[in-house]
């Protein structure tokens, strides 16, 4: 199993960046698909979430800013980010998540960084 993100950089307060996470190795369409981050000296929080079936939830510190959404033909799931504040900074990892298997894997993260 393969989480593969990218997409992450140095961006000014206020800019947007659009992470991706490929997915291999497993059977997409079953998977919710997440976002987390862990920001500096901070535990892993969830971001963003996306079921199998494509209903979403966000953390309230992101709504309205960001966007989950998935391509079940790419096996992709992205995350648009818009209007970034300096506390979005952190490594952000893509989570692959099939509960009802008891299945749960990691990306390696990619890290975003929002100067002042």
């Amino acid at each position: 199993v393969q989480l593969q993100a990218s997409g992450g950089g140095l961006v000014q307060a206020g800019g947007s960046l659009r992470l991706s996470c490929a997915a291999s190795g497993i059977i997409f369409n079953n998977y919710d698909m997440g976002w987390y981050r862990q920001g500096p000296g901070k535990q892993r929080e969830l971001v963003a979430r996306t079921t199998y079936d494509g209903s979403s939830n966000y953390a309230d510190s992101v709504k309205g800013r960001f966007t989950i959404s998935r391509d079940n033909l790419k096996n992709t799931v992205y995350l648009q980010m818009n209007s970034l504040k300096p506390e979005d900074t952190g490594v952000y990892f893509c989570n692959a998540d099939y509960s009802s298997w008891n299945q749960n894997y990691w990306g390696q993260g990619t890290q975003v960084t929002v100067s002042s």
